[in-house]
């Protein structure tokens, strides 16, 4: 069976914010049915990408709940939270696997990952023009469109056009390097089609994937299943504790979203920094991204705080 949930009630968008609301059970229920469609579809030859996190947790949890031996893949990028890789350790059929490049290669060659995975993008497309991206760079820059319309959307904001004179590459394509093409490379090496933990809520970009895909993107280029993502991470916590699952200790330790440790997309915006947060608990891996891979220069020109030291210092000139 194949559905894409595009069904007649009211517009996409319309029709994901109702299914936001549901209830969990409300919500299990069709996450099991998308599951149950994407698993036929591709008769069982299926993977969960498996992150280490709550969402890829409860996603695995889900999943094995019908169909047992489905397999869960791991990307060690090397810059995983420790209690993330102790975690995935215990878990059973696991396959790991490991990208090309590291951290400090991609950041050499590519840039550094910062506000977020589109203003990054834009940000390189124009420190990099070659003759093919002109409309697209005027798009970003000057709100119009291929078409000589003015547009608002998928435009470059004015409070981040400083970037562009950054002394230092600024790329979107840590998550290409260390999770998308490990991932692809196993799955043309195997055929498994992924399971993804993602959800709409978290940027406006996987909302807008879920409009047009739905939660199953069977004639999307990149096919992928995403059954969370109608999901609220309120939701998640609740399947966690009524079904009383294992998960991450890093969670205990106050931190709200895992993923790379050394990621600035979206540090900007959190009431307690990720890196004085980190500095506290994983002082090691602090200083190494801080002073050894840059990270301190290039959250000082955004204006993130990131030592102790900085808020010592402005307590005593204020």
């Amino acid at each position: 069976m194949k559905n894409n949930d595009k069904v007649s009630c009211g517009s996409t968008i319309e029709l994901l914010r109702c299914r936001q609301a549901y209830s969990l059970n409300g919500k299990l229920h069709l996450t099991k049915q998308r599951i149950k469609e994407w698993y036929e579809y591709h008769d069982g030859n299926v993977c969960v990408s498996f992150s280490g996190g709550k969402d890829s947790t409860v996603l695995l949890h889900i999943v094995r709940s019908m169909y047992p031996d489905v397999e869960a893949v791991f990307c060690d990028t090397g810059l995983e939270y420790p209690e993330i890789r102790e975690f995935v350790k215990i878990i059973d059929n696991v396959t790991w696997l490991k990208p090309a490049k590291n951290f400090k290669r991609v950041i050499e060659e590519y840039g550094y990952p910062v506000v977020s995975k589109q203003v990054s993008y834009m940000i390189s497309t124009i420190r990099n023009p070659t003759g093919k991206n002109d409309a697209l760079i005027n798009r970003y820059l000057n709100k119009i469109n291929s078409a000589g319309e003015m547009v608002k959307k998928i435009v470059l904001a004015e409070k981040w056009k400083f970037l562009i004179n950054a002394p230092f590459k600024i790329s979107d394509k840590c998550c290409d390097n260390f999770k998308k093409k490990p991932l692809k490379k196993y799955q043309k090496k195997t055929g498994k089609k992924p399971f993804i933990g993602t959800m709409a809520y978290e940027s406006q970009m996987r909302a807008r994937g879920y409009i047009n895909n739905g939660c199953n993107a069977y004639d999307s280029k990149d096919q992928k299943s995403t059954p969370l993502a109608f999901w609220l991470e309120e939701d998640v916590w609740e399947y966690i504790e009524k079904n009383n699952l294992s998960y991450s200790k890093i969670y205990n330790m106050g931190y709200e979203r895992t993923g790379c440790m050394f990621c600035m997309f979206g540090c900007h915006v959190e009431k307690e920094g990720r890196f004085l947060k980190m500095e506290k608990t994983h002082p090691k891996q602090h200083n190494y991204c801080i002073n050894k891979l840059g990270l301190g220069k290039v959250l000082d020109y955004i204006g993130v705080e990131h030592t102790s030291k900085q808020m010592d210092l402005f307590d005593e000139k204020t």
